[in-house]
């Protein structure tokens, strides 16, 4: 077993949160930090050219695929044939994963997003950040991707006090994921109130609601809390200010201007409509 981890814009309670669940576990880890000037870059590009779906959405899509890529391209380097991903049921949309990425995705499709590429911003070696199975030699064996929380009986508040109980974290309050999702996070949501009146995450977690697998009482009190912190700029949502100042960017440059879909890879695109 080796666990990974791209180290960019990780709280410093979810690192914590990683060395202490490895050594428990007495398991081999890697970090792997990449450039955080072309994060940047990247994270300031999709913040003011947004899709029609909004910040969340934009950053997400782009930043998930990143890491994925990292931990693929490992893969392939080690001769590991499986990758496993902590992602909950709600995560990511089901037009990338059920359970599994497709083979096609993996094996034959650029994970290069176009509106990237069209920009003009990034240079080639520059989108060679994200993985590209076609920059590998034929015969080159490709791991299997899965998430296997959307397969296995799954419920928030026990995954969570499993846990605490095992050790692998200090204590609930830093196993609790509003405080362990990277700092950014908090103005993505900004801007989606801002943009759209609601938070992004209200449908992933009404879904892992309605299914059994999250706690209505715990989020019907906790959401409203987290978007009253986020307009305001409160608390744990003071990470807007930080991530605007780290970003370079104002609140008016968190704009919507590309259409639905300009980020994703063909294949994602084809498969949302058919």
């Amino acid at each position: 077993m080796l666990a990974f981890t791209t180290y960019v814009n990780i709280p410093n309670i979810a690192r914590d949160n990683i060395l202490r669940a490895v050594n428990k576990l007495d398991i081999d880890h890697i970090f792997y930090t990449p450039s955080v000037r072309l994060y940047k870059k990247i994270f300031r590009y999709c913040l003011q050219n947004q899709e029609e779906r909004g910040a969340v959405y934009t950053v997400s899509y782009v930043y998930a695929p990143l890491f994925e890529g990292d931990a693929i391209r490992l893969a392939i380097e080690k001769g590991i044939p499986l990758i496993l991903a902590g992602y909950s049921p709600g995560q990511p949309e089901p037009e990338r994963m059920v359970y599994e990425f497709s083979r096609e995705l993996i094996c034959k499709t650029d994970w290069t997003p176009p509106a990237l590429k069209e920009s003009g911003e990034f240079s080639q070696e520059e989108l060679e950040i994200f993985f590209n199975p076609h920059r590998y030699p034929p015969g080159t064996k490709f791991p299997r991707y899965l998430a296997p929380f959307h397969a296995w009986e799954y419920n928030q508040q026990e995954v969570i006090a499993k846990v605490v109980e095992l050790g692998l974290v200090k204590g609930a309050g830093a196993a609790n994921p509003i405080v362990t999702n990277y700092p950014i996070n908090w103005l993505l949501m900004y801007s989606d109130l801002k943009h759209f009146g609601y938070n992004p995450y209200h449908p992933e977690f009404s879904a892992l609601i309605r299914e059994g697998k999250a706690s209505r009482t715990y989020w019907r009190w906790m959401a409203p809390l987290v978007n009253f912190m986020i307009r305001k700029k409160l608390f744990l949502a003071r990470e807007v200010v930080r991530s605007l100042r780290w970003l370079g960017l104002r609140e008016e440059d968190l704009r919507i201007t590309k259409p639905r879909g300009a980020y994703d890879p063909p294949l994602v695109r084809v498969s949302r409509g058919s």
